[in-house]
């Protein structure tokens, strides 16, 4: 049976809350729903017609001089459309947030506040695409036919593995950028932040071993990302411990994570990874005892990034920590995704790159890290989302590696 919405004011039950005579409107006692009401986002044209001339040119016929051009030449699509400007959000549902597989409709709302932050964070226009499809080949081969309203595409909320395969064969089919932010987006801001926790230690990052909870889409990123990074070791553990190639239940993501992951050979339990370990990133959503903790490494990080409920609690964490971050904005040293994205993506659409390379992902949390500058300190190793450096420099690092990297097509 389907959960009811019940007013914590009056405890009365709730159906269509419009119909005359009904209950009370959702948004009386909730400021969320009150947000919400009608959407968080409108189309908004950026000429005006404001008479016949206007008309003629905005359409027929002075848009088929431009539409005959753009035959001609396609990429003048990028000069004479919002093509270069706008990014699709593409999601099936089926992990939304913390609430897991809640359908194309549910996941909405998730869509159009990450619309409405690449506007306000990066100047990227975006649009809110939920397909009523859960088939990787199908959510490909749709995103597909959509492609050429796109500059750019941000895969968001779709569940682990699927999103791996979804990722891969997208990137293979089109020649714009396509970036999974729950993965990439985690794994750029992680490692921004933990640059900035090795430096205050006076450690470099091939000094550090980490130990990671979670092996979904955020664990696999993040693992990928910091050996890229040079990290000096790290192992990811799931439900059933520590992945590790003598394992004989891993899928194949989980068995290529072991190919480059846990040098040291760790079995067994995260709890046995964590002793003597000096960086705990936790993207599980499970709990990890204060026992387990207390056998870090002096001066270890504890980035405990689960949502509402992090892994670890920051006031436990304080107790052996040296740094602490969560993914709570009511917490100082917030791993945030949105200090990410709107610039990764903007860099990319000012140079119109082919894709988003491990190179740029690299180079957004070099300069994410560099925001922080000389004011550094335990509980600043991440800069504010409200810190208006923040975008310009990602996009500025991102554009500029596109460059080098040789997939910037301006």
């Amino acid at each position: 049976m389907a959960a009811e919405i019940v007013n914590p004011r009056s405890e009365s039950k709730t159906g269509d809350t419009d119909h005359e005579g009904g209950a009370e409107p959702l948004d009386s006692f909730d400021p969320a729903f009150a947000l919400h009401r009608g959407g968080k986002m409108a189309v908004q044209a950026t000429v005006p017609v404001r008479d016949k001339d206007d008309l003629s040119l905005a359409y027929t016929p002075g848009v088929a001089k431009v539409c005959s051009a753009i035959a001609e030449q396609p990429e003048l699509v990028h000069d004479y459309t919002w093509k270069s400007s706008v990014v699709a959000v593409v999601t099936d549902g089926t992990a939304v947030l913390g609430l897991g597989d809640i359908g194309p409709e549910a996941s909405l709302p998730v869509m159009e506040g990450k619309a409405i932050l690449f506007k306000q964070f990066g100047g990227v226009d975006a649009v809110p695409i939920a397909l009523n499809c859960t088939d990787v080949d199908e959510i490909v081969e749709t995103v597909v036919r959509l492609a050429p309203s796109f500059g750019g595409v941000n895969l968001e909320d779709i569940s682990a593995p699927r999103c791996f395969e979804v990722e891969r064969k997208l990137q293979e089919r089109l020649d714009i950028p396509v970036f999974h932010d729950d993965q990439h987006g985690t794994a750029v801001v992680t490692l921004a932040a933990l640059r900035n926790a090795a430096r205050l230690s006076g450690r470099a990052l091939g000094e550090l071993r980490a130990v990671i909870s979670g092996a979904g889409a955020a664990g696999v990123a993040i693992a990928k990302m910091l050996v890229e990074a040079g990290i000096g070791d790290v192992a990811v553990a799931d439900r059933k411990g520590v992945v590790s190639a003598d394992r004989d239940d891993l899928t194949p993501v989980k068995q290529e994570l072991a190919g480059f992951t846990n040098k040291a050979g760790i079995t067994g339990s995260l709890e046995a990874a964590l002793e003597g370990a000096d960086v705990f990133i936790g993207v599980s959503g499970g709990t990890v005892a204060e026992s387990a903790v207390a056998t870090m490494a002096k001066g270890a990080f504890v980035f405990a990034m689960a949502n509402p409920n992090p892994e670890v609690h920051p006031e436990v964490a304080h107790k052996y920590a040296a740094v602490v971050a969560t993914g709570r904005s009511d917490f100082p040293n917030q791993i945030n995704n949105v200090l990410a994205f709107p610039g990764i993506f903007a860099g990319a659409l000012q140079v119109r790159a082919s894709r988003i390379t491990e190179g740029m992902k690299l180079a957004a949390a070099e300069a994410l890290a560099a925001v922080v500058g000389e004011d550094l300190a335990a509980d600043y190793v991440i800069p504010s989302p409200f810190d208006e450096r923040v975008a310009p420099a990602v996009t500025a690092a991102v554009a500029a590696a596109a460059r080098a990297e040789g997939v910037a097509r301006r």
